[in-house]
């Protein structure tokens, strides 16, 4: 779908912005008097009353520029960039297949047109890949969602940014959305390297040069598998020359079927999600390209299968990390964790970060914990922390900061290496973060997201969240990265 801003409207649907003291908006006046009062009338004497989500469909006559004309609910105070957003999204999934192609809101403010713009692309948002019986009616005929507004020019620069985040959206939806047989770590890897179009620098690993660099800890989860590991590398460089970049890191384990330690079949199909932290990074890598970030920015990517292979790792088995440390693996179903310690140390190898963000969909117990509408942030740097914290709420991809500390060490003692790779079922987030840590070098800053509750959607939608995966990451991360690396 095509969205633009104008100061002219000319479509077949035209919308207008309605609070709960009813009173028409200027805009609308015109069209009012024409009709012979129907807005008017639609507030007076139907259930319409300008609250937040409700809407009101008028017929238009005959002759009238437009067809029809929608009344949208804004609620008694003025909404904030969620409930704008959400204005946009509801409005464009009511008329989505209204059978007219084009529609026209009217808004005065740049800021909130932006807004309302970007609810309305987030929510026009499909994976039709695998579906060859779409009837015509399943399909929208809105193509075209006009902002009108007199600063066209200001709202156009406010939705640019925004825009790009949302591109990056797309992608980490499409990601975590395709199939397991079509999405595996070399496949990946070539949908990567079509970035090298958007000006991403990209370098892919395969397991050759891997194994010449020690990550035999990444390399052991995906040794039960066919399809060979690789470690993807996206690079931005937009910044000042030689300034320390910023580096995002994501796990990216195609398919988990858990392992030796092999999940119960039920809802095993779900694990094609297992990726959502890599996508959240490649889809920011692309959100920075789009919008020319002036920000040096580094993203990694370890793509790997877990699979029950006759050559998989073993509970028991000890892998010595590219760090140098031993792990026993406890659990094959523990995967993440193991891939993630050789791309972080890997990260702090070969670069100079000013910080680090990983992102995983690493634990059941954040589900339990926080449920489907925060992330879990973890991190051994309070300024990074609340820097997170704030781009999510920006954003509305929220995170809650859980606690890191000595005192959990205990709990990943192992009898025969340095650390085992799980820490039992107390805690089972916080031990997943704290091994991670053990593998951050003395002064790097550091932040660990665990989005398994919020990568893919459950229960209730937002009117955004029209895709079973979110695309939850590239607006936090891109807003994090424009407000503390840019200007």
């Amino acid at each position: 779908m095509k969205i633009t801003f104008t100061d002219t409207a000319k479509s077949e649907i035209v919308a207008f912005l309605v609070d709960e003291t009813g009173k028409l908006p200027r805009d609308a006046a015109d069209l009012d008097k024409a009709s012979g009062g129907l807005l008017s009338e639609a507030i007076g004497t139907g259930r319409f009353e300008g609250k937040a989500g409700q809407m009101a469909l008028v017929v238009l006559p005959k002759g009238s520029d437009a067809r029809r004309a929608v009344l949208v609910g804004t609620g008694k105070d003025a909404p904030d960039a969620r409930g704008q957003e959400t204005i946009g999204a509801k409005l464009y999934k009511a008329q989505a297949n209204s059978g007219f192609k084009t529609l026209d809101l009217f808004v005065d403010e740049p800021e909130a047109a932006a807004r309302i713009a970007l609810g309305a692309k987030l929510a026009a948002y499909r994976f039709d890949k695998y579906r060859t019986k779409l009837k015509p009616e399943d399909k929208p005929t809105l193509t075209g969602f006009k902002i009108v507004i007199d600063d066209a020019k200001a709202a156009r620069a406010a939705f640019k940014p925004l825009s790009a985040a949302a591109d990056g959206t797309y992608l980490a939806r499409d990601l975590v959305n395709m199939a397991p047989n079509d999405l595996y770590p070399a496949s990946y890897a070539s949908l990567i390297e079509e970035l090298a179009e958007e000006g991403l620098e990209v370098e892919i690993l395969g397991e050759k040069e891997l194994k010449k660099l020690g990550m035999n800890s990444m390399l052991g989860v995906g040794q039960g598998s066919v399809k060979e590991s690789k470690l993807g590398i996206m690079k931005w460089m937009g910044g000042k020359k030689g300034a320390d970049p910023a580096i995002l890191v994501g796990k990216g384990v195609c398919f988990d079927t858990g392992g030796i330690s092999l999940k119960p079949g039920a809802g095993m199909e779900d694990m094609r999600g297992d990726m959502g932290g890599s996508a959240a990074v490649v889809g920011t890598m692309l959100s920075l390209a789009k919008r020319k970030a002036k920000a040096n920015v580094i993203g990694l990517v370890g793509l790997v299968e877990n699979m029950p292979d006759g050559d998989a790792i073993r509970p028991g088995d000890v892998l010595t990390s590219a760090s140098g440390q031993t792990i026993e693996v406890q659990n094959t179903d523990a995967e993440g964790r193991l891939v993630l310690c050789d791309v972080l140390w890997y990260a702090q190898k070969h670069f100079k970060p000013a910080a680090i963000v990983d992102l995983a969909t690493l634990t059941g117990a954040i589900v339990i914990g926080l449920g489907h509408h925060h992330a879990g942030l973890f991190s051994n740097d309070d300024d990074l922390a609340a820097q997170l914290t704030a781009a999510g709420q920006v954003e509305g991809e929220k995170a809650w900061r859980l606690p890191l500390g000595p005192e959990y060490d205990s709990l990943l003692k192992s009898k025969f290496a340095d650390m085992r790779n799980i820490g039992g079922r107390a805690a089972g987030s916080i031990t997943a973060a704290q091994f991670l840590q053990r593998f951050i070098d003395e002064g790097t800053k550091w932040a660990h997201l665990d989005i398994a509750g919020v990568a893919w959607v459950e229960g209730k939608k937002a009117a955004h969240d029209v895709s079973w995966a979110s695309g939850f990451g590239p607006r936090l991360l891109d807003r994090w990265i424009a407000d503390n690396f840019e200007g």
